[in-house]
């Protein structure tokens, strides 16, 4: 068992109330609350050894470079990356789409080429194929999903053939829940000869990944929705594509030599990251996997589980609820509306009550066109939620349910 209430002694600020109540928060989905021992260790940086990486010469740039580079193996440890000359640091997961949607589309993508992007994506990784498309004069072809939110997989093999250069789909849906078999779409891609990306953003957190295992050729995450720091991004790519492929940006610290006929650049990953890095951001987000790696992993899945079965039970009880996404291994993410209710109504009114969930599209308006709404609320479930922050949670959503319906 996963004793929650040590966690939770971790995150100062679930101690803290909101409008005189309890605050009970339920959007990690959005952003994660910070260990105090990540909130440590960036102060400790800032105030102690705080020097730019791989420039000086002097002790606190070298102290800072170590822990840099050191932040890069714990991430590849972390998802079981072959090398850290595959883990590439960004500013978070819509910068390492962006990135490969470039320099991935520079290299393979020409006109009449398509791009296979799931229905159930978070904008993060629709918009950037769809500005990739546009430059090229490719197309986008959408692999749908069911209504109970599983995606249809069946269809995958229709929508390849021989103008496909790349399929991004996501490892768990930010709004359904759904872990699609990530396995299976990258088995009949490869079959195909086409390369895979997965946004890892709620995947990472719910479950982790071990990217060599699933055999991805891109997968991108982010920190702050790992415990660690905003800012701060991960984009993991087999050595075979960051050889081949083009940068995405250019500046300082990702070249060879420079001279006004010729530049070339530096080896891997720094021919990724232009510019000075997010220092700070990739240390305590190796923090934060290390908070993370000291717990018991099939013990953080099995509280979340129970979480999200109490709060569906919960939910269902009330009347005229709808929840979106019924797939029996979805993570612990719960999105529903209630009928003749405004979403944004019921997460306002929550508010007041001390508990923070999220209203509105959450980056995912192709997922709304599919169930025909303007936005749900959405309940994200981490670690550190207790059942009795679900019953108060539901308690307090009955009666506005019943208040606004009436």
């Amino acid at each position: 068992m996963l004793d929650v209430l040590k966690i939770r002694q971790d995150f100062g600020i679930l101690s803290r109330e909101v409008y005189g109540k309890p605050l009970i928060y339920l959007d990690s989905g959005a952003t994660a609350q910070k260990p105090q021992c990540v909130m440590d260790k960036t102060t400790q940086l800032y105030s102690q050894l705080n020097a730019n990486i791989h420039r000086g010469a002097h002790y606190l740039s070298d102290r800072t470079t170590a822990e840099y580079e050191a932040a890069r193996e714990t991430v590849r440890r972390f998802i079981h990356a072959a090398s850290t000359r595959e883990i590439v640091f960004t500013s978070g997961a819509t910068l390492s789409i962006n990135t490969i949607a470039y320099s991935y589309g520079e290299k393979f993508v020409r006109e009449g080429d398509e791009v296979i992007v799931s229905e159930m994506e978070h904008h993060s990784n629709i918009v950037p194929w769809q500005l990739l498309c546009q430059r090229k004069k490719a197309t986008i072809r959408v692999l749908p999903f069911s209504d109970d939110g599983s995606l249809r997989i069946d269809l995958l093999p229709e929508l390849l053939n021989e103008r496909t250069r790349i399929v991004a789909v996501t490892q768990a849906s930010n709004v359904l829940g759904t872990r699609p078999d990530l396995e299976s779409v990258i088995r009949t891609a490869h079959a195909a000869g086409v390369p895979v990306l997965v946004d890892g953003c709620q995947g990472i957190v719910h479950g982790g990944v071990d990217v060599q295992a699933l055999d991805c050729d891109f997968y991108a995450f982010s920190g702050h929705k790992l415990y660690g720091p905003t800012g701060i991004g991960v984009l993991y790519a087999k050595e075979k594509w960051l050889e081949e492929l083009p940068p995405f940006l250019g500046g300082g610290d990702m070249v060879g030599t420079v001279s006004f006929e010729k530049t070339t650049w530096a080896d891997l990953p720094f021919k990724y990251e232009a510019g000075t890095a997010n220092f700070i951001g990739a240390i305590g987000l190796a923090e934060a996997i290390r908070y993370v790696e000291n717990l018991d992993p099939r013990a953080i899945g099995e509280h979340e589980h129970r979480l999200l079965e109490h709060a569906t039970c919960r939910l269902s009880a009330i009347e005229a609820l709808q929840i979106f996404g019924r797939t029996p291994e979805k993570c612990s993410i719960l999105s529903f509306n209630i009928d003749r209710v405004h979403h944004l109504d019921i997460g306002a009114m929550l508010d007041k009550t001390g508990v923070a969930v999220r209203t509105g599209t959450h980056c995912a308006e192709p997922l709304m066109t599919h169930y025909g709404v303007t936005g749900m609320v959405r309940a994200s479930l981490a670690m550190y939620n207790t059942l009795e922050e679900i019953d108060i949670f539901a308690d307090n959503l009955t009666k506005i349910a019943a208040m606004l319906r009436s």
